[in-house]
């Protein structure tokens, strides 16, 4: 397993969304995971980027703020493609007033939906941040389970030479 990789479980975790919610937006090609596809076969681990996170924790906070589905869906895709998130994810900036989404680079205003006055201010960057925070903790946790756990193995082990 790759070092960036995240299971479904973690993409949930770190994402603070739903593993219903992670299956249905991959079934509906909203957010697909990146690395790694079960492709409908039983068994074989999704594995999420941290790009992916960083998406999951975009729609869900749009849908949060009152943003429907089908027009997140059709914002994403408009992003996906004229927004270059794939190089510039810290520098995209989403505006919604709760009934459409505009992207903002550069000082430049592009309406993802239709025309609105603009409300609500959500960073691509300040999520991007906050999914990085939250990568590290979880790494750390991770490696102190780790590392309690071969100390654990070792005591164990110590005890079974001594008897």
């Amino acid at each position: 397993m790759k070092k960036d990789a995240f299971t479904s479980k973690q993409a949930c975790y770190l994402s603070a969304c739903t593993s219903h919610q992670l299956r249905y937006w991959d079934k509906v090609n909203l957010v697909n995971p990146s690395i790694q596809s079960s492709n409908g076969k039983p068994g074989v681990p999704k594995m999420y980027s941290f790009r992916d996170i960083v998406a999951l924790r975009v729609i869900k906070t749009l849908l949060d703020n009152g943003m429907s589905i089908q027009r997140v869906r059709r914002a994403w895709k408009y992003l996906s493609k004229n927004a270059n998130l794939t190089h510039h994810l810290s520098e995209v900036r989403l505006v919604s007033d709760g009934k459409t989404i505009y992207s903002v680079e550069d000082k430049e205003v592009f309406d993802a939906l239709k025309n609105g006055q603009l409300t609500f201010f959500e960073t691509i960057d300040s999520i991007t941040q906050d999914v990085k925070e939250d990568v590290s903790k979880f790494e750390l946790d991770k490696e102190r389970f780790l590392n309690l756990l071969t100390k654990v193995e070792e005591d164990v082990l110590s005890q079974e030479l001594q008897a």
